[in-house]
């Protein structure tokens, strides 16, 4: 097997994250949660863990205040959080993650658990392991953040508005 580029190997990495993130959205999607985004799941797990302000989750997830708010505000909508004012100062609001959105984090975990064994079916279970553990020592220095998934949500953003542009020229 002929050795890739650098560039081939970042676009297989990237290709390998889409992979498993398209099926484990359509499939969330399938089951009644459409509209999820990547990050949605970062923001949930924050909140439930106790960053319960947009501040806090700001903090948790290295994003501005605003950027969590934004989240919270669309979590909202989707039904898996709710707000509620903290009853020891009326200015602030607390988020809580709702029944809807525990049982989110539970699908899309259990989802991504299943694509990880269909690839370890795949591959091997040592192979596998080993690609991870190699993957976590390069990364190490640099870890994943809130803003590398709202980078990648941003790209499906665009990617829909291109698509329907075009649906919508033709």
């Amino acid at each position: 097997m002929a050795r890739s580029s650098g560039a081939e190997l970042a676009l297989l990495l990237l290709g390998g994250f889409h992979s498993m993130a398209d099926e484990v959205h359509a499939e969330l999607a399938h089951r009644g949660h459409e509209g999820v985004r990547p990050g949605h799941e970062f923001a949930l797990r924050a909140i439930d863990a106790g960053a319960d302000t947009a501040s806090e989750l700001g903090r948790r997830l290295s994003v501005s205040k605003q950027a969590a708010a934004k989240t919270i505000a669309a979590l909202q909508q989707l039904g898996y959080v709710i707000r509620e004012t903290d009853p020891d100062d009326a200015r602030r609001k607390r988020v809580q993650v709702t029944p809807r959105g525990h049982e989110m984090m539970t699908i899309g975990g259990a989802l991504f658990d299943e694509v990880r064994n269909r690839w370890a079916a795949q591959i091997g279970v040592r192979q596998l392991d080993a690609l991870e553990v190699h993957l976590a020592r390069l990364v190490e220095h640099r870890p994943v953040s809130a803003d590398d998934l709202a980078r990648f949500d941003d790209g499906l953003h665009e990617e829909n508005r291109a698509s329907t542009l075009d649906q919508n020229a033709q």
